[in-house]
């Protein structure tokens, strides 16, 4: 069998919390029946993207899989975006934003189908300060979120909700940013900054809805204050949000600075305080294994 035909797992077995063997399982199986061979690639923390680009240059997989979480998907786009090799999602994380972005289903069966199959879609790739970026960075409350996130000892969702109330009140927003585009420079403070290359945050709430993932435009999100009325509404698909409440800037590349050093993450990982942020869109996009609906709703 050719080195081609091969299928790359790529599995981050702290993710979410939860036990992985399943998905090898079901994956390696799903692997025999079309006719592909089966790699598994666990990850450590340790020098990960060289050993996935080892196992990538000398296999040569059409397709390299990922359960894990945000971090994880993004560390595997960045070995694979400047490829033609088609990337499958199969979210094993906390939040897992990049797949309620996507649409994906919750079923692991239904999941690994997806990722098998001939619907795929090339998406913008960012990178904010060097990182790679598919979903949404932030500045500001969120990121203060992720940090107390990761420092506290109670995984998943739960997690997050026992975090967000002292992160509410010890948050010393609102910040004050400078944002430098092509169309010129916007001054505005707010309690969040939000860099979104898709609609909506882990939570489902839908920050971004006129973005999409592939027409090579990224958004600035500035939202300017706690308005509670306003953030219920990002529960819909389709929020009709007040101008007082958000300010959006539409853009294919940014300079964003803060008055201080404040919070900072991307996809779901904290990266630490800064007061400067670079952004770029990559000439080379990722393809990856999406659903039919959502293809469709991306395709012109």
């Amino acid at each position: 069998m050719k080195s081609e035909n091969y299928i790359l797992l790529v599995v981050n077995p702290i993710a979410g919390d939860s036990e992985k063997t399943a998905i090898i399982d079901a994956v390696k199986i799903e692997a025999i029946k079309h006719s592909y061979r089966f790699q598994l690639y666990t990850t450590t923390g340790k020098e990960d993207k060289k050993a996935i680009e080892k196992i990538i240059e000398d296999v040569k997989p059409s397709r390299v899989f990922v359960a894990g979480g945000d971090g994880t998907i993004s560390l595997v786009a960045e070995c694979l975006y400047e490829k033609e090799i088609i990337l499958g999602i199969i979210p094993a994380g906390s939040a897992n934003g990049m797949a309620v972005n996507f649409g994906l289903p919750k079923m692991i069966e239904e999941q690994i189908a997806i990722a098998f199959s001939d619907c795929t879609l090339k998406v913008d790739v960012l990178f904010i300060n060097g990182k790679i970026c598919l979903h949404i960075a932030d500045l500001g409350i969120n990121a203060e979120l992720v940090k107390n996130y990761e420092t506290s000892g109670v995984r998943g969702k739960l997690g997050y909700f026992l975090q967000s109330i002292p992160t509410l009140m010890n948050s010393e927003s609102p910040f004050h940013f400078t944002i430098e585009t092509d169309e010129g420079i916007v001054e505005d403070s707010g309690v969040l900054l939000a860099i979104a290359n898709a609609n909506k945050f882990g939570t489902g709430a839908t920050i971004n809805p006129q973005g999409k993932v592939n027409d090579g435009k990224f958004e600035i999100l500035i939202f300017r204050n706690l308005d509670f009325i306003e953030i219920f509404k990002t529960m819909n698909d389709q929020p009709d949000m007040s101008s007082d409440f958000v300010q959006i800037i539409s853009t294919d590349s940014a300079i964003i600075h803060s008055a201080k050093k404040i919070p900072f993450q991307i996809d779901g990982e904290f990266i630490g305080e800064i007061d400067e942020v670079k952004i770029t869109i990559a000439q080379q996009k990722l393809i990856v294994a999406l659903p039919k609906k959502f293809c469709k709703l991306h395709t012109p």
